[in-house]
């Protein structure tokens, strides 16, 4: 019963459970650190190598170029060696490309430990949710994954804390990068202590481990017979599973919550804030603040704000459910970038930033965009960067009038806007999501490919913004990116099911049958209360495939 079980657990889980989760989601801080990290460094290595927007946008891709590989691969290794191996590779990787990044000459060396971090940062991306999702008692299992995604925007938080302190330092863009390898070293002396997931311990044959870890997990609060349970329950379901290859994640009961997890994880990046992350500092200097710095202080906001809706969602989302908070998400995310999008046309207008010549243009914002232009305060005009006539040329932009100011004041309060809606669902809930609907045979093989259609999206968006800020206008790439999130909202209203309270043993059943995928609303406090169809226990401690056809019915 699942209130007992609350019960004996008390409130939360216990100690040794926060220490592993702690350790495990260190690879979720240098995620976010590595990934947010780049937003300041990129502004003062673009002046100090001169780099156009092209050479800046690799450099901000390389990290995800790399993901793409380490995610996609480290499913597969993450099966043959363990989820604790892939945590120890990964860690050892973070500290190489940490130091590869910090001492680098040459532009292509820079790129080549931005790639380097990148395989270390798709490999935790995708091992920690389903490290955390397989050791966390299903009771604080949303709550305990989504500290991971905590982990991730305090990484950002700290990255741009340090590039705001050594902004003008000498070489700051150096130790900004150097810095990232001590989380990674305290990581390394954290291993000896982590456990390996119970069930791939089960796999291994090794149940007397896993139970000695269930008990662990559950505390002395929890009766023997509950983790038998747990592990006779593991058991069972990986008796009766059948897949054990990439080729069976196309059969339908696989390929209903392969589709659900990528689309999500689509939906994340197409969503385009990890883009307002790498640039948020660009941003905001197109936005109106006028100085490298400032515009790093507004990036210390925004990430703050992630941060700290982040906490919000670790508090609600085990309340709340996951689908709700997507919802939610989705919704409030499109009215932020609508906003933004106006905002922009405040600032820089409407305008294609392919003017032949630099005089063209009659804005601030929009000259600023321009590689090749810089902007004249004192004459109020757009020339080349070359020019002799004007000894005030700037990429800096100050609002001048009233209309500036709003549009400056208004980007910044929906940029916020739409980071606060992102954290509370479309931040974490792919994550989470991607952790518990799948088989624990495919688990990892599908977590990869949802893992790495994260990071192709990520590459593609962050590769592309500047351009499309060029060609379609500031405006339009962010309205072309809340159009992408109404129809992820479409997406999310018809193909994504509830999990919360299910054992991951169970969760896959959600997906079970024909008929989509939401009408399952297995674990709807309100259902499971008042009918005791879905969420409810049969005899042998799982939910049958009749209880869920009448959930579904009803």
């Amino acid at each position: 019963d699942t209130e007992e079980t609350h019960s004996n657990m008390a409130a939360r889980p216990p100690r040794f459970v926060f220490f592993v989760v702690f350790c495990i989601t260190i690879g979720g801080l240098l995620f976010g650190y590595d990934t947010g990290v780049i937003s300041g460094a990129l502004v003062v290595i673009k002046d100090e190598w001169d780099l156009n927007s092209t050479q800046q946008e690799f450099i901000v891709g390389g990290t995800t170029l790399g993901a793409i590989v380490g995610g996609l691969f480290s499913g597969y290794f993450a099966d043959r060696w363990g989820r604790r191996t892939i945590t120890f590779l990964s860690s050892v990787v973070f500290i190489l490309g940490a130091l590869i990044m910090a001492f680098s000459k040459h532009y292509s060396v820079l790129i080549g430990g931005r790639v380097v971090v990148g395989l270390a940062v798709g490999a935790a991306s995708m091992v920690v949710p389903i490290y955390i999702g397989e050791l966390a008692p299903k009771e604080f299992r949303g709550r305990l994954v989504t500290l991971n995604v905590l982990a991730i925007t305090g990484g950002q938080l700290i990255a741009y804390l340090v590039s705001w302190g050594l902004a003008d330092v000498h070489d700051g863009w150096r130790w900004m990068f150097a810095i990232s390898a001590f989380p990674a070293a305290i990581q390394l002396c954290c291993l000896p202590w982590l456990p390996e997931s119970p069930r791939v311990l089960i796999q291994r044959g090794q149940d007397e481990r896993a139970h000695t870890i269930l008990q662990r997990i559950y505390g002395n609060k929890v009766p023997e017979s509950t983790v038998d349970d747990e592990l006779e329950s593991m058991r069972r379901s990986m008796r009766t599973e059948t897949a054990a290859s990439y080729r069976d994640l196309l059969r339908t009961v696989n390929f209903k919550p392969l589709i659900v997890a990528c689309m999500l994880q689509l939906m994340q990046q197409f969503s385009g804030f990890n883009t307002a992350m790498y640039y948020s500092a660009t941003i905001l200097k197109m936005a109106g603040f006028s100085s490298t710095k400032s515009a790093t202080q507004f990036s210390i906001a925004i990430a703050a704000t992630n941060m700290l809706m982040t906490i919000v969602a670790i508090s609600i989302i085990d309340r709340f459910g996951r689908r709700k908070l997507l919802l939610i998400s989705f919704t409030g995310m499109i009215i932020g970038l609508a906003l933004l999008g106006i905002a922009f046309i405040f600032i820089v207008g409407l305008v294609k930033i392919t003017k032949d010549t630099c005089g063209e243009y009659i804005k601030c914002g929009a000259c600023a965009l321009d590689d090749r232009c810089n902007w004249s305060p004192g004459s109020m005009v757009c020339a080349p960067k070359s020019s002799t006539l004007y000894t005030d040329l700037t990429d800096n932009c100050e609002p001048v009038n009233g209309r500036d100011k709003a549009g400056t004041w208004l980007a910044l309060a929906s940029l916020i806007f739409y980071v606060a809606l992102y954290a509370v669902g479309l931040g974490n809930v792919p994550w989470l999501v991607q952790s518990e609907i799948f088989a624990q045979g495919i688990r990892s093989r599908a977590g990869s490919i949802a893992t790495a259609t994260n990071w192709v999206s990520n590459f593609i968006v962050s590769v592309t913004f500047l351009t499309m800020t060029l060609h379609i206008t500031a405006s339009g790439t962010f309205w072309l990116y809340a159009g992408i999130l109404l129809l992820g909202l479409v997406f999310v209203f018809f193909m994504v099911p509830e999990t919360k309270g299910l054992k991951l043993e169970d969760v896959q059943k959600l997906f079970a049958g024909t008929g989509l995928p939401y009408r399952r609303r297995a674990v709807s406090r309100k259902n499971s209360q008042s009918s005791s169809v879905v969420g409810s226990r049969s005899t042998s401690g799982e939910i049958t495939n009749t209880q869920l056809l009448r959930g579904s019915q009803e």
